[in-house]
């Protein structure tokens, strides 16, 4: 009995280790994160786990620092940062944008009307921006400490940032890109915060 059984035993062995590999690999492609299970909890109403996954963390590897936040208060908080940093850095950029407008409106004798009424658009852009900048970098200390319903109410309002600069301007393509993708993290962070909220 022992000589029939010994031809099983490195059979069995080596179907133990290959389930075991198998099963290890399966665990380790199957690991959520904080990040993905908010992201997986707003249900895709207007933002899907998708859009929120790639605009608070475009490093989709799981060692990005994006992925490292421990709750979903972490990933509120990230997501409110984001929201400030990117409304400042879109700022920037609209700043630039405006001088250039201010410049072809300077230089443009022929259409220097349509260029100053594009300018004037850009201007009160710029305006919107430096309102909300301030408002958005508030949220996200109040996101850091814990307190979500006014930050919910401020990022709520930055989502509209965008559109409103391109009704002022009367022509997007006068705005930098970085005004449409503050759209998409406005409407994140928006989502995010407003989920914890408890009403």
């Amino acid at each position: 009995m022992a000589a029939a059984a010994s031809p099983m035993l490195p059979a069995l062995l080596l179907f133990f280790t290959a389930f075991a590999a198998a099963t290890a690999g399966a665990a380790e492609t199957t690991t959520t994160t904080a990040l993905d299970e908010t992201c997986a909890f707003l249900g895709g109403w207007y933002v899907t786990p998708e859009l929120c996954a790639s605009v608070l963390c475009s490093d989709a590897s799981a060692s990005a620092p994006c992925r490292a936040a421990r709750d979903a208060p972490a990933v509120a908080a990230l997501a409110a940062r984001l929201a400030a940093r990117n409304a400042t850095a879109t700022k920037g950029s609209v700043e630039a944008a405006l001088a250039a407008a201010r410049a072809r409106a300077a230089g443009n004798v022929t259409s220097a009307a349509g260029a100053a009424e594009v300018a004037r658009g850009i201007d009160s852009c710029l305006q919107l921006y430096a309102g909300v900048v301030p408002a958005l970098q508030w949220a996200a200390e109040s996101v850091a400490a814990g307190r979500y319903r006014g930050a919910r109410q401020v990022l709520d309002a930055a989502q509209y940032v965008p559109g409103g600069c391109e009704g002022m301007a009367g022509d997007a393509a006068a705005l930098p890109r970085e005004n449409s993708a503050f759209s998409y993290v406005a409407m994140v962070a928006h989502a995010v915060v407003a989920s914890m909220v408890r009403d």
